[in-house]
């Protein structure tokens, strides 16, 4: 992916989606300096048509793509296995994303993006259990630790409740769980999608 895809897309969805991390807060960025959308007709503000139902949930479930960098095969095996879980499906979903590893390092700070997370977990740089782990789709579950080699950030974000962190080290002490509250991301939308 080139530099500035990833600001297209969130010109696209026409909202931030923190695609590069913190970097998407500097006064630098397309979003910020272009607010419209991406492409020829994009700055002539052409009014765009009403959007169909099947539009939203389609947008919806490529924010979702693009925010856990996932693709579509990922995203429908995470969704499949939600819908076997007790519960409300959109909320086992979300679950299951937050709890990927390359997610949990990005919500310790570890990581400025999602991208920079599943980096460090694929060059061998983190540890889950005290073995070495390459996978950055593992789902993490309470008592799971993780060992990093090498921190990217010095930024400190808001660490979830189920995340115990200490140094170079951290626990998962409860279940991962989906902050609805904190969320760009609207999971009914995608469970419609899947469901027609």
């Amino acid at each position: 992916m080139k530099k500035n895809d990833k600001c297209r897309i969130c010109r696209k969805m026409g909202e931030k989606l923190f695609l590069k991390g913190d970097k998407c807060n500097l006064p630098t960025c397309p979003f910020t300096r272009k607010n419209y959308a991406p492409g020829q007709h994009g700055s002539k503000g052409i009014r765009r048509r009403r959007v169909s139902d099947y539009q939203m949930q389609l947008m919806e479930k490529q924010k979702a793509k693009a925010i856990y960098n996932i693709n579509e095969v990922d995203l429908l095996s995470y969704y499949t296995r939600a819908r076997k879980e007790k519960g409300a499906t959109g909320q086992k979903l979300m679950d299951l994303l937050e709890s990927r590893t390359d997610n949990v390092i990005y919500r310790a700070s570890w990581a400025t993006s999602r991208r920079d997370a599943r980096q460090l977990v694929s060059h061998g740089l983190v540890k889950l259990n005290g073995k070495n782990n390459k996978s950055p789709n593992m789902i993490l579950k309470k008592g799971d630790k993780l060992e990093i080699k090498e921190i990217l950030t010095d930024v400190k974000r808001d660490i979830p409740k189920w995340i115990k962190v200490k140094n170079k080290s951290l626990e998962i002490v409860s279940n991962p769980e989906y902050d609805k509250d904190q969320s760009i991301i609207n999971e009914q939308l995608i469970i419609e999608y899947y469901s027609r």
